[in-house]
């Protein structure tokens, strides 16, 4: 009996290198057209539930495109560790990766600089000082990875914090933009980010007028940070709106 053959193939690094310069090129011309048939200044449908997980103190799922994202919030907790802490209480946040949540499949993993960026876009809009010497945690878990990413996660934990009962200054709500030569586009998917000039992400208390976070990546003329700016701002503050409903429709529920 004939026996198979096992192997993996690719695409050769310079084809994919000549692919990715086309679609780069392609994203810069001024008539090209998103492959979700948004505009380019149009966000993506958002699609937000609480009480996704019955075993935490707290949590939201989020979908927004093909990105899905599900954060669990635990505590406040006593904690050796945040006895070190003296009045205010501590904030541990963890994002990781399902295995199946990229095109590539493989062993789930942890984001630590996504953890990172988590913990300083809500430590600010988080009252510490509520739950001193004990501790909460944030568990993020991306199913699927659509493109931004970390903008749905922290719109998503904003919405887990309010849903576990912590009190906050205000909600959280994030949004980032992709840059192609003269064109930006906001709320990028992930083909889009992977071929782009530069970036910015903000992550905005919408009422106290005050940004958590703000990144940028790739060179950008002033003039064009202002007016990425402003487009985030905006949306930001439109998704701070549905976040709110999101809680209200909640809350509704829970009374009737």
């Amino acid at each position: 009996m004939a026996t198979g053959t096992l192997g993996t193939y690719s695409p050769s690094q310079s084809l994919e290198r000549r692919h990715q310069q086309q679609k780069r090129t392609d994203f810069q011309e001024v008539d090209w057209a998103r492959s979700d048939g948004r505009n380019f200044h149009q966000c993506r449908p958002a699609f937000l539930r609480t009480g996704a997980a019955s075993s935490a103190s707290g949590s939201a799922y989020a979908e927004f495109g093909s990105t899905k994202v599900i954060v669990s919030v635990f505590g406040p907790r006593e904690s050796k560790k945040a006895m070190l802490y003296s009045d205010v209480g501590r904030l541990n946040c963890h994002v990781t990766y399902t295995t199946f949540s990229t095109p590539i499949r493989g062993q789930g993993f942890e984001h630590k600089e996504y953890s990172s960026m988590l913990h300083k876009a809500l430590e600010g809009a988080i009252m510490l000082e509520t739950f001193p010497k004990t501790t909460v945690d944030i568990f993020a878990l991306v199913l699927e990875s659509g493109g931004g990413d970390l903008p749905v996660i922290i719109s998503c934990a904003s919405l887990a914090i309010a849903d576990a009962g912590i009190m906050m200054y205000d909600l959280v709500s994030a949004v980032s933009l992709s840059c192609f030569g003269k064109n930006m586009v906001i709320d990028p998917t992930s083909e889009e980010e992977a071929c782009q000039d530069g970036s910015l992400m903000i992550t905005y208390m919408p009422s106290r007028n005050e940004v958590t976070q703000f990144t940028l990546t790739g060179e950008w003329p002033t003039a064009r940070i202002n007016e990425a700016m402003e487009l985030c701002l905006d949306a930001c503050s439109k998704l701070a709106d549905i976040l709110r409903s999101c809680l209200k429709d909640n809350a509704s529920e829970l009374t009737a």
